[in-house]
């Protein structure tokens, strides 16, 4: 298992970029952010280099995020702003060495039937799947739970292997966050072996409250357990919000590093 750091959440006691070289002492070799399009793409590939850092994924633009948009994959009307975004994202990829990039698929507007919004959300995956693929690299999808994030379109796995299904690209794949999962669906282990053969990327926190892992109801050591069982190699994304310092809660990284190792 390989881990990643969130650098949106973890280690914000520092500026953006300080972040991966406390990452690295930590003792992670991976980190994942939502979005790096307010820094230079040269900056924070000069910072995963000088920390010798994977960079495992980042999403693609969210539209406006301050307004409350999540995404614009679903939004009429907004295809030509999500290819140009997409072909940010892919130049970012690039330029970082990322494989992954996810599409958040957005809140559609009140008074558009879910079906016209998926025929949308489907319709632009299509073509951000295409142009990932001419780029080498996998393009995602993740289930968010609606409690979070209300009235967010891709809120389950069914609905998620029903997309993947109908957009029929072999690089779009499943990002299985397991903090959002228990809180949609529950019976997480049964859930990750059923999606084992699309998922690409697994993230996780506590549940109810988004801290560590070793917080809450889930026991993910177990959890570490099923998704070996599965045969997943993937990096396990670590996007949760420190309950105080980074550094001080990191015992089940540790752990489960050491356990991995073995």
């Amino acid at each position: 298992m390989r881990f990643a750091a969130n650098l949106s959440m973890m280690f914000t006691e520092r500026p953006f970029l300080e972040r991966f070289g406390a990452a690295a002492a930590a003792g992670f070799d991976a980190v994942e952010f939502l979005f790096p399009y307010d820094v230079p793409a040269e900056r924070i590939k000069a910072a995963l280099d000088g920390h010798g850092l994977t960079q495992a994924l980042f999403n693609l633009p969210p539209g406006d995020w301050a307004a409350g948009e999540r995404g614009i994959a679903s939004l009429p009307g907004r295809e030509a702003e999500f290819r140009e975004g997409v072909a940010t994202a892919i130049a970012y990829a690039k330029a970082l060495g990322n494989r992954l990039l996810h599409c958040m698929a957005g809140i559609p507007p009140q008074g558009l039937d879910r079906e016209e919004a998926l025929a949308i959300y489907t319709g632009n995956l299509r073509h951000a799947a295409a142009a990932c693929a001419e780029a080498g690299l996998t393009l995602l999808v993740e289930p968010i739970n609606n409690r979070d994030m209300p009235g967010y379109l891709m809120n389950g796995t069914a609905l998620a292997r029903r997309v993947i299904g109908e957009v029929g690209a072999p690089n779009l794949k499943l990002q299985l966050d397991l903090y959002h999962c228990q809180i949609s669906e529950g019976d997480l282990a049964t859930r990750i072996r059923d999606n084992a053969d699309l998922t690409a990327h697994v993230q996780i926190a506590g549940v109810p409250d988004r801290q560590e892992p070793d917080r809450g109801e889930v026991h993910y050591p177990y959890l570490f357990e099923v998704l070996v069982a599965t045969g997943y190699r993937g990096f396990i994304g670590c996007e949760y919000r420190p309950r105080a310092r980074t550094e001080d809660g990191l015992g089940w990284f540790r752990t489960a590093s050491k356990q991995a190792a073995r």
